[in-house]
């Protein structure tokens, strides 16, 4: 079983603290659907910029916003970066569905994420298989060893562990941000693969912070703080001065990487408390109390009709990553307590929008 080294220090529990607060604060903040889906938008191009960008990808914030979009598909000379971009959009894609999961985390679903990253936007994948040989992470400049990971017959054990000690830290309720911070560390110690291992590892901690309840409808992006001060992002992750996962890097106390994620958590939370407050202030208090009366799951589809007036069951299936049976249940409570109102009532291509009163409320007489 992973065993990791590490002291809760006054420091860092001060810092746990200030975060729940955080996340209490920014929960609370009732958005209107406008504002939540723009910061949201916002967070997402961020987190797919920058987690690449820490990998060396050379393609502009515009660049990836016209990519995303379908707008400017062709870099020349710069197709790896696109594929490099499209894949790991996918992978993020894919964490919304894994998020809303009960059950504990697999391998299968960490591979998955890792043939995701690597597939160039391909949605129909198979989940890949660890390493079958060593490999070793050289400086770009110095061309000199920065660490040799484990061997590749240890991996699947140490994979095996690390799942195992995740799904047990959630069901003992481990701090979400520390549990988050180890999962990532280890994941980069282990590099079970031979490339996209930093990607995978960051995708996989911001699952885990999403399983935990640090998700905050996904209005923030921790890639941002790593990449602004990459050396300091590498310095923190390569605890010990060992450069061999066998000579002091497996039994390495690893208490400054804790104090260096949770520090970025704060930072990357108090920045869109900003945003959300200014929001906030800005319009969305006139809905505020109309948004309370709605419950999380309503409050959040309400995005789905920022982009259109009228949703199909398919819709709400595939947002909430929910059977086709438990979609139409949902629909069906949702018409109940006119949240929504039948706009095509053919059996097989049923339609719906927001009752009337609730959107002209919401979104106003423009909408």
């Amino acid at each position: 079983m992973f065993n990791p080294r590490f002291s809760i220090t006054p420091q860092l529990t001060n810092t746990l603290m200030r975060l729940e607060s955080l996340r209490q604060t920014i929960s609370t903040l009732h958005l209107t659907p406008s504002v939540l889906t723009s910061l949201r938008q916002s967070a997402r191009l961020q987190t797919v910029h920058f987690s690449t960008y820490i990998e060396g990808n050379r393609l502009t914030l515009e660049q990836i916003q016209d990519l995303l979009q379908g707008i400017g598909t062709t870099f020349p000379g710069r197709e790896r970066d696109a594929a490099e971009i499209l894949g790991y959009y996918a992978a993020l894609e894919h964490i919304n569905q894994l998020a809303l999961q009960r059950q504990s985390l697999t391998e299968s679903d960490i591979q998955r994420l890792h043939a995701l990253v690597m597939g160039g936007g391909k949605t129909t994948i198979t989940p890949t298989p660890y390493r079958d040989g060593q490999n070793a992470i050289y400086d770009g400049n110095t061309k000199a060893l920065v660490y040799l990971p484990p061997e590749a017959h240890d991996v699947p054990t140490l994979m095996a562990n690390l799942v195992a000690w995740i799904a047990t830290a959630e069901q003992e309720h481990f701090p979400c941000p520390l549990l988050a911070a180890l999962a990532h560390y280890q994941f980069a110690t282990i590099h079970p693969y031979y490339d996209g291992n930093g990607r995978t590892a960051r995708l996989l901690t911001t699952l885990l912070l999403h399983r935990g309840g640090y998700d905050l409808n996904g209005l923030y992006s921790l890639e941002e703080y790593y990449a602004k001060n990459l050396q300091a992002y590498y310095h923190a992750i390569s605890i010990g001065q060992s450069h061999n996962y066998y000579m002091g890097r497996a039994e390495a106390d690893i208490t400054p990487w804790l104090d260096y994620f949770c520090d970025g958590m704060v930072e990357s939370l108090e920045a869109i408390q900003k945003h959300a407050l200014m929001a906030y202030g800005q319009g969305s208090k006139d809905t505020s109390a109309l948004l309370r009366t709605l419950d999380a799951r309503q409050r959040t589809v309400l995005s789905l009709f920022n982009t259109s007036k009228v949703i199909s069951t398919k819709d709400i299936q595939t947002f909430f990553a929910i059977k086709p049976r438990a979609a139409r249940a949902l629909c069906l409570t949702w018409l109940k307590n006119e949240f929504l109102v039948i706009k095509d009532s053919a059996k097989k291509k049923r339609t719906y929008q927001l009752h009337p009163d609730l959107e002209a409320q919401l979104f106003g007489q423009g909408k």
